[in-house]
């Protein structure tokens, strides 16, 4: 009904030049036009430190579910396109857990990033015991392209964010193509790793909270490949961090990546970055790593550094 009323007022007023071009180069006018071209439902919209944070759903092409996805548009994007940060979370997440508790809204304000924030898998694709664990099916969809007959259709995340986000949020936000990064938490951290590193033309920066490092030497990752990409491990190298980053022969990168000394995870031996950081020497790929006294891998523990990932791929952008 807003823009219907605000169509009919600028119509009437013919002769006012001004308004009609203000109207067309609004935000109100974008983002209608923009709903309507790429097939975006808008399901929220909060103003949120002079920015707007908006939850958007649409159609997957590559998941063939509907899919969700959060972004944040800071006042810069009403002037020009932004550089772009996408979070990437993790096991049993959707796009709403750092939406609500990264407290990333402020710092992305202060420096004009735009934050997209993906689900971590296809839902409700009434796939046989996709709901049954919470590391594997719903909720834990790896970020990569399965393979196996039962996955392989829905379980598309590795070309979802890649492909078709990207294609999204460029073709329908303010956003710089060029200036694009890429973050994420534990299994997110996991994507944002091996994404990034296999797509060097895509994200110009990498970063990670508390990532699965070394996935085919970690219980989870074992057995979310097995599931996904079937028994011969061979294939499993193509997702696994640690494997892309010692033959990584790119642009100069540098890697940060926060972990928290606490995190039970990481004493379990699900995550490995250390492992990690021996690859990153073999090709030379920078690493920054900083080992976190007494936080574990909760979002009080994302939010707590926040700000440096973001301060870093503001710097890299």
């Amino acid at each position: 009904m807003l823009i219907s009323r605000i169509t009919i007022f600028v119509k009437g007023i013919t002769k006012s030049t001004q308004i009609k071009n203000w109207f067309e180069h609004s935000h109100i006018f974008q983002g209608y036009r923009t709903r309507k071209m790429s097939g975006l439902t808008e399901v929220s919209c909060n103003k949120s430190f002079g920015g707007l944070q908006k939850v958007f759903s649409h159609d997957s092409s590559e998941c063939k579910c509907k899919m969700t996805f959060s972004v944040y548009l800071p006042s810069q994007s009403e002037s020009g396109p932004c550089p772009t940060l996408i979070y990437l979370s993790g096991l049993t997440c959707t796009d709403q857990n750092v939406t609500n508790k990264g407290g990333f809204q402020r710092v992305a304000a202060q420096y004009g990033m735009v934050v997209v924030c993906p689900d971590t898998s296809p839902r409700g694709c009434s796939i046989e015991g996709e709901d049954e664990s919470y590391d594997f099916g719903s909720g834990a969809g790896f970020y990569l392209d399965a393979t196996e007959e039962k996955w392989k259709t829905n379980y598309r995340m590795s070309s979802y964010v890649t492909k078709e986000l990207f294609d999204l949020i460029v073709n329908s936000f303010p956003v710089n193509p060029d200036k694009v990064a890429i973050t994420g938490h534990s299994m997110g951290g996991h994507g944002a790793l091996t994404l990034g590193l296999k797509n060097p033309h895509l994200f110009k920066s990498i970063s990670a909270f508390a990532p699965i490092c070394n996935p085919i030497s970690c219980p989870w990752g074992q057995k979310a490949f097995k599931g996904y990409l079937g028994p011969d491990e061979n294939t499993w190298k193509e997702y696994d961090a640690c494997e892309l980053v010692s033959c990584y022969d790119g642009p100069p990168r540098e890697i940060l990546i926060d972990q928290g000394k606490g995190d039970n995870f990481y004493n379990q031996k699900q995550l490995l970055p250390e492992n990690f950081v021996t690859s990153c020497q073999v090709s030379r790929t920078g690493c920054i790593m900083n080992l976190r006294e007494g936080y574990d891998h909760s979002y009080y523990f994302i939010s707590t550094f926040m700000e440096d990932h973001i301060k870093f791929h503001s710097q890299h952008l």
